[in-house]
């Protein structure tokens, strides 16, 4: 009796390593995957009553390594009882680009904008995280490469354009409650806020190393985007 019981504690140990083992990540395919995230732009605001389920489905993806998820307050809801505290006029323009270029379907909020090549609401969880999958990572240009203070982007097909555009979030929870309006009364957690948006210059397929400008607050994450003109796809991106 000792010898099956040994027997099956260790079967029944083995099987509990072999569990383990598949629901812990991959952590190579994490990196790999953090070389080339998926791009997540939801566009929203905080005088939007629609927005809020959306904009926790944001909050929920922003620690994910294989997703750089940006949230952009637009500013065409401020005149509507409450002004959004992080909108900027850039933001809503890069949204009408989008719509402009025909990558998404008009302008409206919610709106989730994957790689800027496909739109959608974004409210119900399944919905999202079945486009996500569906879009996969940026394509269109190798990795971007961190070295010291720099990137380097390696050589593609000459002839390429794209901008190389550095972006600043803040990863943080700023939790804002909102007196008037849509939202009125409702306490809104954002995170992943976008501050700015810069244009370090372009890429044209030829390698380049372009160095970053001075990290002026470093309570602040940044990400590169390497992006086909204005509303355009977006070829690859990196967290820093």
């Amino acid at each position: 009796m000792k010898r099956i019981a040994s027997l099956i504690l260790t079967i029944m140990a083995a099987a509990c390593t072999q569990a383990d083992a598949s629901s812990s990540p991959n952590r190579a395919a994490i990196a790999a995957d953090s070389l080339h995230p998926i791009v997540l732009e939801l566009f929203q605001s905080q005088g939007c009553s629609s927005c809020p389920p959306a904009n926790a489905n944001l909050n929920a993806l922003a620690d994910r390594p294989e997703i750089l998820a940006l949230s952009f307050p637009v500013t065409y809801w401020d005149h509507l009882g409450w002004k959004d505290r992080f909108a900027r006029p850039e933001f809503t323009q890069r949204q009408q680009a989008y719509a402009a270029s025909g990558r998404s379907d008009g302008v409206y909020t919610p709106q989730f904008v994957i790689n800027g090549r496909s739109a959608l609401v974004g409210g119900d969880r399944n919905v999202l995280n079945r486009a996500i999958s569906a879009a996969g990572p940026a394509q269109g240009a190798a990795a971007i490469e961190i070295k010291g203070n720099a990137i380097e982007l390696p050589a593609g097909t000459r002839g390429s354009s794209a901008q190389i555009l550095l972006v600043t979030y803040d990863a943080r929870v700023r939790s804002v409650p909102i007196r008037a309006g849509e939202n009125n009364g409702r306490t809104l957690p954002h995170r992943n806020i976008v501050t700015g948006i810069r244009n370090l210059g372009s890429w044209s397929g030829v390698a380049r190393r372009v160095v970053l400008p001075p990290h002026g607050d470093t309570a602040l994450m940044r990400a590169v985007l390497l992006q086909q003109g204005e509303g355009g796809p977006i070829l690859a991106a990196r967290k820093i």
